[in-house]
């Protein structure tokens, strides 16, 4: 198995964090992993992506042309990457931000209204691991247990009071693509 993955957005929205969870509740999970970041020189606002890849075997290279998934943040990503995905690969979508559907049926498309599911639970910088909780539910990659677990194991000490709120955005995450996630 391996998974070439793209989380995309601007900077604020959590998209390297989102990354950085998941390579390691990959890693913590006995993986091999890959994690590359790449953002503007803008604070927040710019662009901001990273690629994880997690395999079984050794990795032999770090980039990501075609992607058997991708999260993607804003509409600049969906039109980036939305036509790189290979064909049998998973897009989630965060639709409270981005409109447009995607025009793919070779692929499977989770429409995650993440950014309002956070607000709804009070704080809208959570839409980022809503949507990685998707992504993960649909492929498989790693569970959503071990990420829950490399949250508790690597949330910075600052962040903790938001663990539990982080958890139960996961479980938001995962039921819509249990659903279908077609929101």
């Amino acid at each position: 198995m391996q998974e070439e993955i793209i989380i995309s957005g601007f900077g604020g929205q959590g998209t390297l964090f989102a990354g950085q969870l998941l390579a390691y509740a990959a890693m913590d999970s006995g993986h091999h992993v890959t994690w590359i970041p790449s953002y503007g020189p803008e604070m927040r606002g710019g662009k901001a992506r990273c690629t994880v890849i997690v395999s079984d075997e050794e990795i032999g290279a770090p980039l990501v042309r075609r992607p058997s998934a991708a999260i993607v943040l804003n509409i600049p990503s969906m039109e980036a990457f939305e036509p790189t995905i290979k064909p049998g690969g998973t897009l989630v979508v965060n639709s409270s931000l981005v409109p447009q559907r995607s025009e793919r049926d070779d692929i499977r498309v989770i429409y995650a209204p993440a950014t309002d599911i956070a607000e709804e639970l009070g704080n809208a910088r959570m839409a980022n691991v809503i949507c990685l909780a998707a992504l993960v539910e649909a492929t498989g990659v790693v569970t959503l247990d071990e990420v829950k677990q490399a949250l508790e194991d690597h949330l910075p000490a600052r962040h903790r009071k938001l663990l539990g709120l982080n958890k139960e955005a996961m479980d938001k995450g995962a039921a819509l693509a249990k659903a279908g996630g077609g929101g």
